[in-house]
């Protein structure tokens, strides 16, 4: 998603469909915002109290020299001011709890619906954006409920309040004091289109500058193989600056909004000590009035100004709503429509007329027709990009073919559950990943119906138990990110026993044995010759000398089957597969 793509991101605050659809995430703490509405009312009205009694304190006790009075208001007003403080503290403690309840459900919504899309989505979407969403753009919406909707609600409600005694109190003198209010009207609109493009950009940004991290932070290895350091971080400083200057745009507009707002305000006390000290010398008024007047002036125009910022506040929020239900939205799922569960998978493989493509009409697969027997193994070979790695892709259903069949026991996968499919499918890939966790939960999965018996006989039959026993703490020794505190032929046996553990009827090795070392590849082959004999197998190698005793080889060329048989018979055929053979053992020197 680029810039353009991202720039239709609306941000328009008075997205009711927007909201209503946050408001669902709100049911479950409904108590919690009802109480919540009740403060904001609470404090509403007893925002103007404090004036109305230091009005009648002034008029009625102080220029009557009345200590009783006095002291008498004087304590009402403490209770007043403490009433005030302990409904603002649990307001606010109430509205953080909601907005982080909130964004807790929705990130853990969006998390599992991350998880759940097919891996077409993630080819074309960057990682770093998908956690810009899951983080920063899901704490602007805790913000709509902390310091955003429920407190616009309040001040809005406190304005109405305060302007109603205004009137009631002296009509005229309310509308000499709302003379500049055109004036703050027409600001507040103007900074707040200007502020809407400014945190839209502010937004997009921050995705960048979170993408750029993640990928190069992630590859930092290679920056370092190749001495990058000095050209990469002169994009990232452009970047950043670009991340800067969006921000310095959004307090740019502050910087001038404020002030006016000050300026109006002036303006507005000058008309009342103006027209109130002639309506107090003409005996129209008291001076409580005046003096109730100034204090009702700052009662209105702090919560414009906070109004404004906290207006803001929701339309941020409503940017990143609109941007985390964006990918909520995001329907690219590998359809489950199958509901086949069969009580025994055999393993049986059939490709009928096979076509695939990433991009449509870029076929990759072209008519691809095989078949395995149930514990056969089949080795797939070919230059990189024939479409090796496509093959084991679709039988697992990450990415949906454009035509044809791929049968599994004579039954197209599609029927199979998908969950039940994948389950009886265990991949060892060229790339291991492995999580920040022990060794045992980087083979488990946290799957409760492994034990940890299952893992130690897993990992016996590979042999990976000695190497692992050697290590600190064991099956319980805590892997680094990425397994960076193992070897690469440690990693890939633990991905070996990670596939192995769950007895799959299946077994597809993607350049398993590629990053590891001789003596380590002589280690686990006899073991993965053992485990083949009752499983259906799919290997892809690189090193033709570890596929000789497959049942079945095809070679495959640009997406099409060139030759198909078994090692001597390919040999004899004395084609492409010969001539991969031939080049290989001779680039070895044999």
């Amino acid at each position: 998603m680029g810039k353009a793509q991202e720039s239709k991101v609306s941000g328009n605050t008075y997205d009711m469909q927007l909201l209503r659809r946050m408001l669902r995430y709100v049911k479950p703490y409904r108590h919690i915002f009802v109480w919540s509405v009740i403060l904001t009312v609470l404090i509403a009205f007893l925002a103007p109290a404090l004036p109305m009694l230091v009005e009648y304190t002034l008029d009625n006790y102080i220029f009557r020299s009345d200590y009783q009075g006095l002291y008498t208001m004087m304590v009402l007003m403490v209770v007043i001011l403490l009433l005030q403080t302990c409904a603002r503290y649990y307001h606010t403690l109430l509205t953080n709890t909601l907005g982080q309840s909130v964004i807790r459900d929705l990130r853990i919504a969006t998390f599992n619906h991350i998880s759940q899309l097919r891996l077409k989505y993630f080819d074309r979407t960057p990682i770093g954006r998908l956690i810009t969403r899951t983080v920063s753009d899901l704490e602007t919406i805790a913000d709509i409920f902390s310091e955003g909707l429920i407190q616009i609600i309040g001040d809005v409600l406190q304005l109405i309040v305060i302007m109603g005694v205004m009137f009631y109190t002296d009509w005229r003198l309310t509308l000499i004091v709302l003379i500049p209010m055109p004036l703050m009207v027409a600001a507040t609109y103007v900074f707040k289109e200007a502020m809407k493009s400014a945190f839209q950009d502010v937004r997009h940004w921050i995705s960048n500058l979170n993408t750029y991290l993640q990928e190069h932070i992630s590859g930092i290895s290679i920056i370092q193989y190749f001495a990058r350091e000095e050209q990469e971080m002169r994009k990232f400083k452009e970047i950043n600056a670009e991340h800067r200057n969006a921000h310095i745009r959004s307090n740019w507009y502050f910087s001038i909004f404020f002030p006016v707002i000050e300026v109006i305000m002036a303006i507005a006390l000058g008309l009342l000590v103006w027209y109130g000290s002639g309506s107090i010398l003409e005996g129209r008024i008291s001076p409580g009035v005046v003096v109730a007047f100034i204090m009702y002036i700052n009662m209105i125009f702090r919560p414009i100004r906070e109004l404004v910022d906290k207006f803001n506040t929701l339309q941020m929020g409503m940017v990143g709503a609109e941007r985390v239900f964006s990918v909520l939205d995001t329907n690219e799922f590998t359809a489950n429509n199958g509901k086949y569960q069969p009580t025994d998978v055999s393993g049986a493989i059939s490709f009928k007329h096979v076509w695939f493509a990433y991009d449509e009409e870029k076929y990759v697969l072209k008519d691809l027709n095989f078949h395995v027997k149930a514990g056969e193994t089949l080795a797939l070979v070919g230059a990189t990009g024939a479409g090796k790695s496509s093959t084991i892709n679709i039988l697992s259903r990450f990415y949906e073919i454009n035509k044809g069949e791929v049968l599994l026991d004579g039954v197209d996968i599609r029927s199979y559950e998908l969950g039940y499919l994948r389950r009886h499918i265990a991949t060892v890939q060229q790339d291991v990943f492995l999580f920040s966790d022990s060794i045992a939960n980087n083979i488990s999965l946290y799957d409760p119906s492994i034990t940890r018996q299952m893992i130690v006989e897993a990992a016996k039959r590979v042999g990976a138990h000695e190497f692992i026993m050697r290590l600190p703490d064991g099956y319980d020794y805590q892997v680094k990110e990425r397994g960076s505190t193992l070897s690469v032929g440690q990693a890939q046996l633990i991905s070996f026993v990670r596939a192995l553990v769950r007895n799959p009827r299946i077994l597809v090795l993607d350049e398993a044995t590629s990053s590891v070392d001789t003596e380590t590849e002589l280690l686990i082959q006899k073991s993965i010759e053992a485990l083949m004999e009752e499983r259906t197998a799919i290997v892809i190698a690189h090193r033709l000398s570890t596929i000789q005793k497959a049942d079945k080889i095809i070679v495959l060329d640009r997406g099409e089957i060139k030759e198909m048989g078994s090692h001597q018979e390919l040999l004899q055929l004395n084609g492409l597969y010969k001539r991969l053979y031939d080049l290989q053992f001779q680039s070895a020197g044999v």
